[in-house]
């Protein structure tokens, strides 16, 4: 009773904070790039011309349809006045958050079929909460919406809040909903699943219990590192902390409580019968949870902050789904004795009942033909994985990232057909002075470049002369407008034959811009695929070498795992390209893929192998793997059922690389579970027959 009194105590301090994690998230993809990116200090350079810390991030609005000198005096009167708005309810204006220097313009396209707003806000201000927490960004746009209606309306024109601006406010709208719906969801199909498999009205209340103490301690913790800027949280990582933990937490506890209810038929006392229990899971439960926190927080050697902020943040909250199941979970089933499982309570009757029924079955198909086993569901999986080949993991801009069509797409994709691309947010060339006619030349014929402009010192004036050209340090700024929309893969492809021609003319130069922070972003998941991949394997393996104290096991089950998550991206690729079709995902996708699937999918092995070997001390190894596939299949099925369904939960937000993320691990999960650890693992097991323990004494049984 002590340990749940501590527990609620524990929830009572951290789950407030939990609550308060959205209001530290950082989503701007430029303060994830690494120090040495161009890009960045490309940003360094363009921060001294504003004289402070600041930098552009602008809003678009477009105006299209019929305009006239009229309309477009109407709106130019009307936009001087937005910055007066109030957010959210607040003081706060947006003429708090415009950029230092810059004002609001508005022109016309060439066509005479629409006008461009263009709201200079300042990039770090906008990073920042309003005076009620809520973020900024979101609170702009919404505030535009509204205001702008009218005088649309008014003019005939329809309106768009666009750019990057109306983008990520939509894309923090999206976000927005991790912390309710989300959750709520990811809770309700769990408890569901939970219900159908205890077949209780009760039970499935205390796994399901225990599962959100430990993401509230995670989320407290997760929430006071970002507060002191230990970490970096953006809404990504906060939505896989949810479904990462109620899905671990849930697996442990149906593991806990399986054993639990196997050895209260060998117990008259339940606290005899919760001691032997534990003491078959424990040593599999933190091989599992060692696995999955040590693989993320290997996390920390990408080159992006985002990507390496996941990797503590999931770390933690696999370490607490990890700490409460061991100690919460086993102090309220005491509590509340054997009637918890109610109406199936289970007696001290001897019966070993976990040996009969349908896994029986399909371990005694798997021990009487081991060869055909193996060999037909290694094919299986072989023919899906070629077709991985074919998945389109290079990128994806802003406006793909959404599965619909919210109004900042639908204005990103109009604006092309009345301005160029890169109108209003343009990729920007620090160069030398004296230089700048050099640069400024080599450009201009530079792929996908529609103008290059130097930055002025002040801002232009109908009628008077041109300010000159700002000069910082000796150092100036041209401005490249290019003619595809800035934070698409296409302009970001234009970006290296940019820079090879500014380097050419000046090589002191540096090319930075939205369409260059895209590029260098993507440049970085290029290499973090690379070299964290091939470490995570190498960990795994040592810790399944550990675990099992054999080598030959634990290269078997990391090639199955391997081989596992090979076939799912054949899938994946087959699905989003002629199922979804969806225009193609982030460059990430495959590390994060290759992090939940190889190392939550190997603690299923992990499930299996630790009973099997436990089995095969007392009984030899081939009838120990055929037991071991008998009493393990149920809970280990449920087990993959719930984290397949927690991470399906993500295809629900309209984002694109979180819905291609949560498919391919649900998916993922459920081939491990019901394929590869069902049939594959272990007809290559009595395959191998003992051999499998070398060079532990267990090679002899």
């Amino acid at each position: 009773m002590l340990v749940v009194i501590v527990w609620f105590m524990i929830t009572g301090v951290f789950g407030p904070l939990f609550g308060k994690l959205t209001s530290v998230q950082e989503n701007n993809n430029s303060s994830f790039l690494p120090k040495g990116a161009e890009a960045t200090l490309a940003a360094d350079e363009i921060k001294k011309f504003s004289g402070d810390d600041s930098f552009n991030f602008p809003t678009l609005i477009l105006f299209e349809g019929k305009v006239d000198s009229q309309a477009l005096a109407a709106i130019n009167e009307h936009m001087a006045g937005v910055g007066a708005l109030t957010l959210d309810g607040t003081d706060a204006k947006i003429s708090d958050y415009l950029a230092p220097g810059q004002v609001i313009s508005v022109f016309p396209a060439q066509d005479g079929e629409a006008i461009l707003a263009n709201i200079p806000l300042d990039g770090n201000a906008i990073s920042k909460t309003l005076p009620n927490d809520k973020p900024v960004l979101p609170a702009v746009v919404d505030a535009l919406r509204a205001d702008i209606k009218p005088i649309a309306e008014a003019n005939g024109v329809t309106h768009y809040v666009t750019g990057p601006g109306g983008l990520l406010g939509d894309l923090f709208g999206a976000f927005g909903t991790l912390d309710s719906s989300l959750l709520l969801t990811t809770l309700g199909v769990v408890a569901i699943i939970l219900i159908v498999v205890y077949r209780s009205p009760v039970l499935w209340i205390i796994p399901l219990l225990s599962a959100m103490f430990a993401l509230t301690t995670a989320g407290g913790i997760v929430y006071l590192l970002a507060k002191s800027n230990v970490i970096d949280v953006d809404g990504q990582s906060q939505g896989i902390l949810s479904v990462l933990v109620i899905g671990a937490a849930t697996d442990y506890a149906l593991l806990l409580i399986a054993r639990y209810r196997e050895e209260l038929h060998h117990h008259e006392n339940r606290f005899d019968a919760m001691r032997a229990a534990y003491k078959g899971v424990w040593e599999p439960i933190l091989a599992s949870g060692s696995t999955v926190s040590i693989s993320l927080l290997i996390l920390l050697f990408s080159q992006l902050t985002n990507t390496a902020g996941l990797g503590p943040i999931g770390a933690i909250g696999i370490v607490s789904a990890m700490f409460t199941i061991l100690t919460l979970l086993p102090a309220l089933l005491l509590v509340f004795g054997r009637w918890i499982f109610w109406p199936r309570i289970p007696r001290n009757d001897g019966d070993d009942h976990v040996m009969s029924g349908p896994w029986s079955k399909v371990a005694s198909a798997i021990g009487n033909h081991p060869r055909r086993a193996w060999v037909t569901t290694g094919t299986v999986l072989l023919l899906l994985a070629f077709a991985s080949t074919t998945l389109k993991a290079d990128g994806i801009g802003t406006v793909d990232t959404f599965t619909g069509n919210p109004e900042s797409v639908v204005g990103q994709k109009l604006l092309t057909k009345h301005f160029p691309g890169g109108e209003g947010d343009p990729t920007q060339v620090v160069v030398s002075v004296n230089k700048v006619e050099a640069v400024t030349a080599a450009l201009k014929n530079a792929p996908g470049v529609t103008n290059v402009v130097p930055q002025l010192d002040g801002i232009p004036v109908a009628g008077q002369p041109l300010p000159a050209m700002k000069v910082v340090d000796n150092r100036a700024i041209l401005n490249l407008t290019l003619d595809k929309a800035p934070d698409s893969v296409e302009a970001g492809n234009d970006i290296p034959e940019i820079r090879r021609l500014a380097h050419a003319a000046d090589a002191s130069s540096l090319v930075g811009g939205t369409s260059a922070v895209y590029f260098d972003v993507r440049t970085a998941n290029s290499r973090d695929n690379k070299t964290i991949i091939p470490i995570i394997l190498l960990v795994i393996t040592l810790i399944l070498g550990l675990l099992l104290r054999s080598i030959i096991s634990a290269v078997v089950l990391l090639g199955t795992v391997v081989l596992s998550y090979f076939a799912t991206l054949g899938v994946c690729a087959l699905v989003f390209n002629h199922v979804f079709g969806f225009a193609g995902g982030d460059n990430s996708f495959p590390l994060f893929a290759f992090i939940f699937l190889v190392a939550l999918g190997i603690d299923y092995n992990i499930f299996l192998m630790t009973r099997v070997r436990e089995e095969s001390q007392k009984i030899g190894t081939r009838a120990g793997v055929i037991k071991g596939v008998t009493v393990t299949g149920a809970v280990i099925t449920s087990a993959g059922i719930v984290l397949a369904a927690t991470f399906a939960v993500l295809g629900l937000l309209p984002l694109v690389p979180l819905a291609e993320l949560g498919f391919a691990v649900a998916f993922g999960v459920l081939l491990d579970t019901i394929i590869v650890r069902s049939i594959l693992v272990p007809a290559l097991v009595h395959e191998i027959g003992p051999k499998i323990w070398w060079p532990s004494k267990l090679q002899s049984k």
